[in-house]
């Protein structure tokens, strides 16, 4: 419909490439009958497209009888010729043609349409037409046109038999397999501890590189750095390594909103892209740069934006599974301002999240894992899935996790194939503590690791209970993890294999909203496959929006002791 935010969002930016000389050489072909299902256009499309033909971005309109055929023909004609010699966008109007049937086998076109109406329609047959007019002129004959009526009726027999044959979806597991393009293996990551903290704030992680002085961590460069400038690092890496990628946004080519792409058009002039701000016109770019053999990165400035982009973000999600996998739309959505933060309100501090079937949605705490995940985010891409990195404001600069320890700082990973996958994560171990309730997980993600983080010392210290040592032996010890769980959009096997690990109390701390949190899926889902211990709880952001200037209403360090009390009284 030209009413649809694809279709105005697709004009607009057609009129704004011809307007800057850009090259946009495409027909926009417009059907008008004269409805809209049922509600009458009275003209309107004529109307409409006569104010877009005027000015320096108006488009010539070819206009044709749509109840004849050689005007259809010639017009459509004319329209590419002139698309393709001014390598500009121009409009084909198909007026007059006449509906034979209603919109859809629900349609009941006799509650707004006359008998007469409906009789004018049905006897105005464009195909009659051109077989009349083809005989009158004598391109052929009444044989010729009977034995192709036979013809074509034969091979739609025959492809209705052949449909009747095929086999019918039999599963659910055929439907889940259909909804992405196959997930390449990437290498999961070794597991080995190391202490990013001092004696009284023991933090081990398995998975993970920190300061060097351990063996078992990666070749690395440079200085420990914040995740803002790892990601630079990284999206560079990319266009470096594959010149058939994009980076496309808003104000991207002099830095972004967070600086995140700085610098990067000057060594990349032709792959980074700025777009007019409008997030249909974006995602539906990307989906013409995808099948077109070119991997988007698609910079979304705040994670509320998406909303004004949500419709073609299904579409790009859907199209895998609606053409059985012939058709991908590979490609990252970097979906920036999510979470904790004071500037610009609810519109620029969002916490929910779209996570339609066919979209991979992660979220990291770190620049070494972001690094590793963009690696892999890139190569799934490429490879045909859609996947969403959802990137915390308040992470971007964060640096000190305890007064200026500078714990959240990384080194860069220098092997570019050391990749984090889809069912990794990352477990900070408190050491054995104190804590008289058990072993304790606290299963988050984003800036909910600092969360976690910060509120797990909190209760420790509010609770005077310091690590296990053989001398306060009989006073009762246990451990209290956190468990960084990037993946939202499935369960990743590395959680379940971290559950193995004989929990007592499992507390998911999800970032966003109350009732519209990814981890409550997570929790449902392991607690189906019998992974959990009876006593497990969820916390989350308040189910209401975020105001300007505070953080009153995002998840932080007192949510985590409350929900510490909950499981341990």
């Amino acid at each position: 419909s030209i009413h649809n935010a694809h279709f105005l969002s697709s004009l607009n930016l057609a009129r704004h490439a011809r307007f800057r000389r850009i090259s946009c050489p495409m027909v926009f072909a417009i059907s008008d009958n004269g409805l809209s299902i049922s509600y009458k256009t009275e003209g309107y499309v004529t109307a409409l497209l006569e104010t877009l033909s005027d000015g320096p971005v108006g488009l010539p309109v070819f206009k044709a009888d749509g109840c004849n055929a050689w005007e259809v023909y010639d017009q459509t004609l004319q329209a590419v010729e002139y698309a393709r010699r001014r390598s500009a966008p121009a409009i084909v109007l198909y007026n007059n043609i006449s509906r034979r049937f209603g919109h859809a086998a629900s349609d009941r076109q006799f509650a707004y349409r006359s008998e007469d109406e409906i009789r004018t329609d049905q006897e105005r047959d464009i195909i009659s037409s051109l077989i009349t007019q083809s005989v009158r002129e004598g391109i052929v004959t009444c044989d010729e046109i009977l034995k192709r009526y036979d013809d074509i009726q034969n091979l739609t027999r025959e492809a209705f038999d052949i449909a009747a044959e095929e086999p019918k979806h039999g599963s659910r597991v055929e439907m889940l397999e259909r909804v992405s393009a196959p997930y390449i293996n990437v290498p999961r990551l070794s597991k080995f501890l190391v202490n990013i903290g001092g004696k009284k704030d023991f933090v081990s992680c398995d998975n993970i590189q920190d300061d060097g002085n351990n063996q078992s961590c990666s070749a690395t460069s440079g200085k420990k750095d914040v995740m803002r400038k790892h990601m630079t690092r990284v999206i560079a890496e990319t266009l470096e390594r594959y010149r058939e990628v994009v980076y496309m946004g808003e104000d991207v080519r002099h830095g972004g909103y967070y600086l995140v792409t700085d610098g990067l058009k000057d060594r990349y002039p032709s792959q980074v892209l700025d777009f007019p701000p409008d997030e249909t016109t974006l995602i539906g770019a990307a989906i013409g740069f995808s099948q077109s053999g070119i991997c988007p990165i698609v910079e979304i400035p705040y994670a509320k934006y998406l909303d004004c982009g949500a419709d073609m973000f299904f579409e790009a999600a859907l199209l895998h599974w609606l053409t059985a996998g012939q058709q991908s739309n590979g490609m990252v959505v970097r979906l920036q301002g999510f979470d904790r933060g004071t500037f610009g309100g609810n519109f620029h501090t969002h916490n929910m999240l779209h996570m339609p079937p066919g979209v991979d949605v992660l979220c990291y705490s770190n620049g070494l894992d972001y690094v590793r995940g963009f690696r892999n985010a890139v190569v799934q891409a490429r490879a045909g899935r859609i996947v969403m990195l959802v990137d915390s404001t308040n992470l971007l600069n964060f640096r000190h996790l305890f007064d200026k320890d500078r714990a959240w700082e990384r080194y860069y990973p220098r092997n570019m194939n050391e990749m984090m996958g889809y069912h990794d994560v990352i477990r900070y171990g408190s050491g054995p503590v104190l804590t008289n309730a058990g072993k304790i997980a606290i299963i988050t993600y984003g800036n909910g690791v600092i969360s976690a983080l910060q509120g797990r010392r909190e209760w420790l210290q509010s609770r005077s209970l310091g690590l296990y040592t053989s001398s306060n032996l009989e006073r009762g010890s246990g451990a209290v993890d956190v468990i960084d769980c990037p993946l939202l959009s499935d369960v990743p096997n590395g959680l379940r294999e971290m559950l193995l690990h004989d929990y007592d109390h499992v507390i998911f701390a999800d970032v966003c909203k109350l009732g519209l949190c990814p981890l409550s899926s997570a929790a449902v889902q392991l607690q189906a496959e019998k992974l959990l211990p009876a006593s497990w709880l969820c916390v989350s952001a308040p189910r209401t929006y975020n105001p300007l200037g505070s953080t009153i209403t995002f998840l932080g360090p007192d949510d985590i002791v409350n929900a510490l009390n909950s499981v341990a009284s």
